[in-house]
């Protein structure tokens, strides 16, 4: 008898404890959910581009550091609109982060970088971009409620259209689809062009309806929007280097701990230089691939080019300063 009570004990303790151990797991499972912290972040580029590969490893960075408690969310191919209606989504705070090229819309002073033939290096722009200079810059866009933690790869530019590109005089009267950034439009009115701003998700459509002869972006842009389906020439022009911010919304920002903001930022900047790193390996993969698929290379006179485009830098010394410009130039110089 006194066994079988003794034994009813210790099952009754051990129900208890157990029962206990639930509900204190339980109690834990529903803070840690409710403390998972959601970032929805957006781009313009398919997912077979390097951008989205970039995003993805952002993504798995920061949600292993933060180990699940930062969640990623990823929308590429403009399915949260365009990069200006993203990036605008940002300031509201309806999307958390963007990583787009359309800051300007906001303040024109970061488009000195791509000013044409700034850079002649991927290593000239990363040293300038990561350096006081590019941080001066992104530091700007607090003021719009953006917070710019690093700059991703957007790369160099060249012309596609269906007759070679050599000389300016090619360009006249060429028209050529461009993005509606201020220095996008000089540069090309500059080379006596016909710039015609369209949204990048409009492009394809466009190249193939002869609504515009040309269009110019990055060798991986061409390459992963089959552009050669459409167009005959890879012009290598090399006319304007484009910097891709990746920014987050400063409220949202302010609202983390200083560890997740630690996690984000540190993830955003590995991120930025994996993204450098493949797009520059892979574009001798890509031109060769290119060329495979029927696109003709031509290696465009770019010391031409270069003489045909002073007015674009007074144009802008004019609107921001000639101290501004002239600090940037120093910079591009100094990282030669």
């Amino acid at each position: 008898m006194k066994f079988i009570r003794n034994l009813i004990i210790v099952i009754v303790l051990f129900l208890s404890v157990s029962i206990l151990y639930v509900i204190s797991t339980a109690g834990e499972i529903a803070i840690s959910k409710e403390d998972i912290t959601t970032i929805r972040i957006g781009h313009d580029q398919p997912i077979t581009n390097e951008r989205h590969l970039a995003i993805e490893h952002f993504k798995e960075l920061t949600e292993k550091k933060s180990g699940g408690q930062i969640r990623v969310l990823i929308y590429p191919n403009n399915q949260l609109g365009s990069e200006a209606e993203m990036i605008e989504s940002v300031t509201l705070n309806d999307l958390q982060m963007v990583a787009a090229s359309a800051f300007s819309q906001y303040d024109e002073r970061i488009s000195v970088f791509e000013l044409p033939y700034l850079f002649d290096s991927y290593e000239q722009a990363w040293n300038v971009l990561d350096g006081e200079v590019g941080d001066e810059i992104g530091s700007i866009f607090l003021e719009d409620n953006l917070r710019i933690l690093a700059y991703f790869e957007n790369g160099f530019r060249h012309v596609t259209a269906n007759k070679p590109i050599e000389s300016p005089e090619d360009m006249k009267g060429l028209k050529i689809r461009t993005p509606e950034f201020p220095v996008s439009l000089s540069t090309f009115n500059a080379l006596s062009a016909n710039p015609t701003p369209m949204s990048f998700g409009e492009l394809y459509t466009a190249l193939q309806q002869g609504t515009v002869d040309a269009q110019e972006n990055p060798i991986s842009t061409t390459y992963t929007s089959k552009f050669q389906d459409v167009q005959n020439y890879l012009n290598l022009t090399n006319h304007q280097y484009f910097p891709l911010p990746v920014a987050i919304n400063e409220e949202f920002w302010e609202s983390l701990s200083p560890n997740s903001q630690k996690i984000i930022e540190e993830s955003s900047q590995e991120a930025a230089q994996y993204h450098r790193e493949i797009i520059k390996k892979n574009e001798e993969k890509q031109i060769k691939e290119l060329e495979d698929e029927g696109m003709e290379i031509i290696d465009s006179d770019t010391e031409k080019f270069k003489n045909n485009v002073t007015e674009v830098y007074n144009a802008f010394k004019e609107a921001y300063g000639e101290e501004f410009v002239d600090r940037v130039l120093r910079a591009a110089k100094e990282n030669e």
